[in-house]
């Protein structure tokens, strides 16, 4: 069965070119903002930006690699490219997001001199460019796990840019200074949650876990519930990228299905069940038809 996975299109290159236009000019704003105005939620705000322009450059790669044609060396593709991209993305950015509380506590134990004024207005210049990136990338945002991760470091830094703003207006307005360590801390805590989930999900793709929402022991019971059907081992589900999950089983039939001409139906009878029965729509799946002799030539070990 033939699918079209192409995820990463033209317009997703296109919308995550644009993006990186955008956030690598505020990258080099915010870095003359900090300097100017001492503020370490600006520069917090401009190393998330900075880490933004690596992960978002991995992720235009990856959209590309994703749209080239299979090949009998790389039978998927590209498709995984995404997930590769969305786990380096999601690795660089909790260090950073560490890096961040740290330095936020330490601002905290001991605030320096702020210039609230020049912090507002490079915190107002970073906002406009990150609703931008948003709108953007807000059509996009549930194609594939890249455009996902992509989405959510501008949703970050939007969010680190409101910090800011608040607490430029704080230092500007009421003269507190460690509300620029408090805004940092901000930043810090809402980068690493987000960060932790895109990277748990990653993980389970590149580790072949079974794709959330599968579970492999109702497939298991609906499988033996066909008529002909005697047993089933080997059987396996994992997600090669988003909205690719993939199905093989090894299905033990009747001696006389092989000799009736059984077998055909009985195959599109299995994988229309694991297409719609479940919460999860496996559209490639692979069954291998067995005789009950044939299973004491597998390997001890499969399931």
């Amino acid at each position: 069965m033939g699918h079209d996975h192409t995820d990463g299109s033209a317009g997703a290159v296109r919308r995550l070119a644009l993006v990186l236009a955008l956030t690598s000019v505020v990258l080099v704003v915010e870095v003359i903002g900090a300097a100017v105005s001492g503020s370490l939620a600006l520069l917090a705000d401009a190393g998330h930006m900075l880490t933004d322009v690596a992960g978002l450059t991995l992720a235009l790669v990856a959209a590309s690699l994703v749209r080239r044609p299979a090949t009998p060396e790389r039978t998927w593709g590209f498709l995984r490219a995404e997930v590769v991209g969305a786990a380096a993305q999601a690795a660089v950015l909790l260090a950073v997001g560490v890096y961040i509380v740290v330095e936020a506590v330490r601002r905290l134990v001991d605030p320096p001199e702020v210039d609230a004024g020049a912090m507002l207005v490079f915190g107002a210049i970073g906002l406009a460019a990150n609703l931008a990136g948003l709108a953007l990338l807000a059509r996009g945002r549930s194609e594939n796990l890249t455009m996902r991760a992509a989405f959510l470091e501008v949703l970050a830094d939007a969010l680190g840019s409101v910090a800011v703003l608040v607490a430029a207006a704080s230092i500007g307005l009421l003269g507190w200074q460690r509300a620029d360590g408090v805004a940092s801390l901000l930043i810090g805590a809402l980068i690493i949650p987000r960060t932790l989930r895109l990277l748990r999900e990653t993980v389970d793709v590149l580790l072949e876990a079974t794709p959330r929402g599968l579970d492999l022991g109702q497939v298991r019971e609906h499988i033996l519930a066909v008529p002909h059907v005697r047993s089933v081992h080997d059987l396996h589900a994992s997600q090669v990228a988003t909205g690719l999950p993939v199905l093989t089983a090894h299905v033990v039939v009747d001696d006389s299905c092989f000799s009736d001409g059984r077998l055909p139906a009985l195959l599109d009878e299995l994988q229309f069940c694991v297409a719609g029965h479940f919460g999860v729509s496996v559209e490639h799946s692979t069954f291998q038809f067995e005789t009950d002799g044939h299973v004491d030539h597998e390997h001890p070990s499969h399931p």
